[in-house]
């Protein structure tokens, strides 16, 4: 009987704590009002896909899933400004706004089919398709693309 309150118990705490609860992988701030997204939210918004080869991949095209900066931005209402883009190191890129267009960047949650760990870019990554857009081939788009995205501010 003491065994069963015990687990009982270590349950409770478990579920009073969150640890059940899918945690939040983007913040966002917009008028002052914070957001928080899990990944489960991020992937109920419609999904882009593209291939794409890029200077911190290896073996060819790489394949990215997630969304895009277009339905993104739509979805917060916002069609004018900056998107500030902080990593999870807190190294932050400004993003026109005016990039969110169709056949634009996503921000990408998987790479050929997988989630990305940290490790690996990941969880979130704002990618763009560098192959299929000469204009996206410059030093001012890859600068954009920053990886391990937890945060985002529209200013």
């Amino acid at each position: 009987m003491k065994h069963l309150f015990a687990s009982a118990l270590t349950a409770a705490t478990l579920i009073a704590s969150g640890a059940f609860a899918e945690d939040t992988v983007l913040t966002v701030t917009q008028d002052g009002q914070e957001t928080a997204l899990t990944m489960a939210e991020l992937k109920a918004m419609p999904a882009t896909s593209f291939e794409t080869v890029t200077q911190w991949t290896e073996g060819g095209a790489v394949t990215f899933t997630g969304v895009s900066l277009a339905d993104f931005t739509a979805h917060f209402e916002v069609s004018e400004g900056t998107m500030g883009a902080i990593a999870i190191n807190d190294y932050k890129v400004e993003i026109p706004v005016s990039d969110a267009v169709e056949g634009g960047p996503i921000i990408a949650y998987e790479m050929n089919g997988e989630e990305m760990s940290r490790r690996d870019k990941g969880p979130l990554w704002v990618i763009y398709p560098f192959d299929d857009t000469p204009e996206y081939q410059s030093e001012t788009y890859y600068s954009r693309a920053i990886w391990q995205l937890d945060r985002v501010t529209f200013e």
